[in-house]
């Protein structure tokens, strides 16, 4: 009896360790797996290099500094003046011509003296060869050019068949000088660039303005086959970047929520929309619930994100072993994790001026202390059991 009571132990835990495979489950264990692979490819010791960035106030000046840049620069040089309009196929127009007196090309002898000697042509639309017939001026060509520059050509051309002749070009329906506002605006329209010029803004105002939040808001544009975009805050706070819009061009206004996510041992884990143009970390611990009392490490907060390089070349850091092939330079993404030790009491003042940003990934460690009652915890479980047998046998 001695005997079986000091074998109990290890034969009930080989009993319930060969047990295991009994158990239910949702599928096959990782073992498992690994073991009945035709193939297996191992992976670096480090399979994707990363930049680890204590947050201090020498960093917070960098971080956040590219964002924001003048996007819509590279369509006009910036603000500018108002771009000019010209006239383009399915416009319609009228021309007038006056002479100084009658007896010349237009106006016969025998009409006599009359207030304004001119004459009216009939309204014609420019078509898809550019030009617009004028008598005795030929055919003018209209596309491309402006009111003034057609006006000049003409009377070049009547100069020395009409008397003192001058021009007068009128649009009577202006289609070639529309630019477009779409998505959610409440009244996406196509609309006439007036002659005094609109901006990105003036534009967005007269298609109804935003649906959506202001915070949540990106604006798209599109001119001679190139793409940019801008938030709509961005436009409000920078006049550089509401710059004029040209005919042809294409204002695509989006809402797309700012979300970052949460895990480890913080009161939720989850998806969190900003809810506000600019959140700090802060904020940030505060939506995800804040660091649990009895699991979180209040010195392993860390925010992963891929990192524009030239904020981190910025900083100091060494990014050359961190770029990845194909990558230009200029515009590479290292992935970064910041760390934030909550131990130190200035971290909550640092923490407010450093800013989430859409994509992040807001990571809480848990304490050395929980890995350890887990596995303490795990060693309970599978020897109480055993301890509970062996108490029965010897009853």
């Amino acid at each position: 009896m001695r005997m079986l009571s000091k074998l109990a132990p290890g034969m009930l835990s080989l009993a319930l360790l060969s047990g295991c495979a009994a158990l239910p489950k949702d599928g096959p264990d990782d073992r498992t797996i690994r073991r009945e692979a035709s193939l297996t490819i191992a992976s670096p010791r480090v399979a994707y290099g990363y930049a680890l960035v204590n947050i201090s106030d020498k960093i917070l000046e960098f971080v956040g500094s590219n964002r924001g840049k003048d996007v819509f620069k590279g369509f006009g040089g910036g603000r500018g003046g108002a771009p000019e309009i010209t006239l383009g196929v399915g416009d319609v127009i009228q021309i007038t011509v006056y002479e100084s007196q009658s007896g010349g090309l237009f106006i016969p002898a025998e009409a006599g003296s009359r207030p304004g000697n001119f004459v009216t042509f009939p309204a014609q639309t420019i078509g898809r060869s550019g030009f617009i017939t004028v008598p005795y001026a030929g055919a003018v060509k209209a596309v491309g050019r402006s009111q003034s520059d057609i006006e000049a050509d003409i009377v070049s051309r009547l100069v020395d068949r009409a008397i003192e002749p001058q021009v007068t070009l009128s649009v009577v329906n202006q289609q070639a000088a529309n630019a477009s506002v779409v998505g959610s605006v409440n009244n996406p329209n196509a609309m006439i660039v007036r002659p005094g010029g609109d901006t990105v803004l003036d534009m967005i105002a007269r298609a109804g303005g935003l649906k959506g939040e202001a915070y949540d808001s990106f604006v798209t544009l599109q001119r001679g086959g190139k793409a940019r975009t801008v938030s709509f805050n961005t436009l409000v706070k920078d006049p550089k970047e509401n710059i004029y819009v040209a005919p042809g061009d294409t204002l695509y206004v989006y809402s797309e929520a700012k979300v970052f996510q949460g895990f480890g041992a913080s009161g939720q884990v989850g998806r969190f929309p900003f809810g506000q143009e600019k959140l700090s970390l802060v904020d940030a611990v505060g939506l995800a619930g804040g660091l649990l009392d009895d699991r979180a490490d209040p010195g392993a907060v860390f925010v992963y994100r891929m990192e524009d390089v030239a904020v981190l070349q910025q900083m100091g850091v060494d990014v050359s072993h961190l770029s990845r092939s194909g990558e230009k330079s200029s515009t590479a993404k290292i992935p970064t994790i910041y760390q934030a030790n909550f131990r130190r009491p200035e971290i909550y003042f640092l923490a407010q001026r450093f800013f989430m940003q859409p994509g992040d990934v807001l990571y809480v460690s848990n304490a050395d202390a929980v890995e350890l009652s887990k596995a303490m915890k795990m060693l309970d479980n599978i020897t109480a059991p055993v301890t509970s047998t062996v108490s029965t046998v010897r009853n």
